[in-house]
């Protein structure tokens, strides 16, 4: 086991793993921004060292300096949470060169399934169900025009290298095809200096599921179920839960099956997420694959019982799995809400600045996982997530009964959140019905979606 395991990432995820870590009996070291010096996760660590100035290029993103970093604090490993590097397949190879465990999937399989046009084509081969689009990846307008006509409209232009929502359009027809894809393109290569693209159908008002796999180096992979994450803002998620209310327990062992045939199609290690799109006759469809832990594993780990990031680093230890997949046992419900530091009244718009006052709720079954205390100042150059809110009950009624009194009791004052909107898709009555969809926000909530 490793002795030593530096953490390339900040804010919740940062803390979320220094705390597996401790419990572990392993000591950590955490990477800073000048903008992060006074961050939790630079206080919780057993050391801190600074990589750089405020921008993330600079710092987060900036290779040589972790590496070094890594190097100079003799740490055996990084962790690289997610967002920042932990689907960066240049990342891990110089950690595999430099004689560095990365946490992770090695550099070939992010190659190959971190980009989405060669996963979506290895899927193909491995007789996974895709939806239906090019097998090829597009670099111009005019050539996808013509793929797209194949296809058929509406379709999603999609960036090779995207996540996180950047670099996706829908075309409605040829009209707005070419402004779509430029723009799209434009986002692609802004955020991921790729400019590849490809297209699929457009499926209207799908569900987004995805399942939770781990795999080890001696070849054993288990799906822990899935999380429905339909409930999207700009494709960018907001809540999820566990399971999904459209999952009947045939087709979650059809499509768990599905997931660990992805996974093993690929030789896939460490943790990951096979993502699906489920439309109204419940034909599910491979969509990408997160090879990283994800936002949202905390509702996982609490239907599960089993801790992702502990078996992250057992893992990349080279132990096998901890479990079976017959040991696995799907306990209640669990929901999780991201409070973030924005305006949902302004579109949304990033609130940085200065958190007077912090009352965080508790009670059975409530989990907080959060950086943020009180005079904690909220940098404006990052990610604006400030805490992930988690709840588990014995059914989804008890576990929206709990959201929505651990949200009436969390306290946030200083800036501006999104911790009342939260409370509104919560007590809507489409979303208690557990009809939802990923138009839920744009359908139920259209003040919000100018």
């Amino acid at each position: 086991m490793f002795e030593k395991i530096l953490i390339a990432n900040r804010g919740e995820i940062a803390v979320r793993i220094i705390r597996a870590c401790r419990e572990m009996g392993i000591k950590t070291v955490a990477v800073y921004s000048e903008a992060d010096r006074d961050s939790l996760h630079t206080l919780l660590a057993d050391e801190a060292i600074c990589i750089g100035p405020a921008p993330s290029g600079q710092s987060y993103l900036n290779m040589e300096r972790i590496l070094s970093a890594t190097v100079a604090m003799k740490a055996e490993a990084i962790h690289p949470g997610f967002g920042f590097l932990s689907e960066n397949a240049r990342f891990a190879d110089l950690c595999e060169k430099c004689k560095i465990a990365f946490i992770g999937p090695s550099a070939s399989i992010i190659n190959r399934m971190g980009n989405k046009s060669e996963a979506r084509k290895t899927m193909m081969e491995a007789g996974v169900p895709v939806v239906p689009g090019g097998k090829e990846p597009v670099h111009k307008a005019e050539e996808a025009l013509v793929l797209a006509k194949k296809i058929g409209f509406p379709v999603m232009i999609k960036a090779s290298s995207g996540g996180g929502g950047k670099g996706m359009r829908i075309s409605y027809g040829e009209e707005d095809f070419e402004g779509n894809f430029q723009n799209a393109q434009m986002e692609s290569i802004k955020g991921f200096s790729d400019d590849t693209m490809y297209l699929e159908k457009y499926i209207e008002k799908p569900r987004h599921i995805e399942f939770q796999i781990m795999a080890d180096k001696h070849g054993n992979v288990v799906h822990l179920g899935e999380r429905d994450c339909s409930i999207q803002r700009r494709h960018q998620k907001v809540l999820e839960e566990s399971p999904s209310v459209a999952i009947s327990s045939e087709l979650r062992t059809k499509m768990g099956e599905t997931a660990v045939r992805a996974a093993k199609a690929v030789g896939y290690e460490n943790a990951g997420t096979i993502e699906f799109l489920l439309d109204k006759d419940k034909n599910f469809y491979f969509m990408e694959m997160n090879t990283r832990i994800q936002v949202e594993h905390p509702v996982t780990e609490l239907v599960s019982g089993l801790d992702l990031i502990k078996e992250q680093i057992r893992v990349a230890a080279g132990e096998p799995l901890s479990v079976s997949q017959s040991e696995i046992q799907i306990q209640g419900h669990a929901i999780e809400c991201r409070i973030n530091a924005e305006n949902p009244v302004r579109n949304f718009m990033p609130c940085p600045g200065k958190i007077t006052n912090v009352h965080v709720p508790g009670g059975n079954g409530i989990r907080v996982d959060t950086h943020i205390y009180n005079d904690y100042k909220v940098p404006a150059n990052y990610d604006s997530m400030l805490m992930k809110l988690i709840v588990h009950g014995k059914d989804r009624d008890e576990a929206i009964a709990k959201m929505r009194s651990a949200l009436g009791e969390l306290i946030i004052e200083g800036i501006d959140t999104n911790l009342d909107f939260q409370f509104e898709i919560l007590c809507h009555p489409a979303y208690e019905d557990g009809d939802t969809d990923t138009h839920f926000i744009q359908t139920y909530f259209p003040e919000y979606c100018k």
